[in-house]
């Protein structure tokens, strides 16, 4: 499973600072979270989402040792 982590209002909105995910996708992970977690859905498709410390594509393949952070946008510089 990978694991996730929220930082900031991405862990306010999904109520959890980390967690594993089984999902085979980044794209199946997002549309889960957006399913599972509508608060969260509504700011996801802002948030810098890295796998592995990088920015990737959707499809990308999520591996059991990925771990993916997921970084609302910040303000201020």
């Amino acid at each position: 499973m990978a694991r996730v982590r929220y930082f900031a209002a991405a862990e306010e909105l999904a109520g959890v600072s980390e967690e594993s995910r089984s999902e085979p996708t980044l794209a199946a992970l997002r549309a889960a979270l957006t399913s599972e977690r509508p608060g969260l859905g509504s700011i996801l498709p802002r948030c810098a989402v890295l796998v592995g410390g990088a920015r990737v594509d959707d499809e990308i393949a999520l591996a059991d040792d990925d771990l993916v952070d997921v970084l609302p946008p910040f303000a201020g510089g």
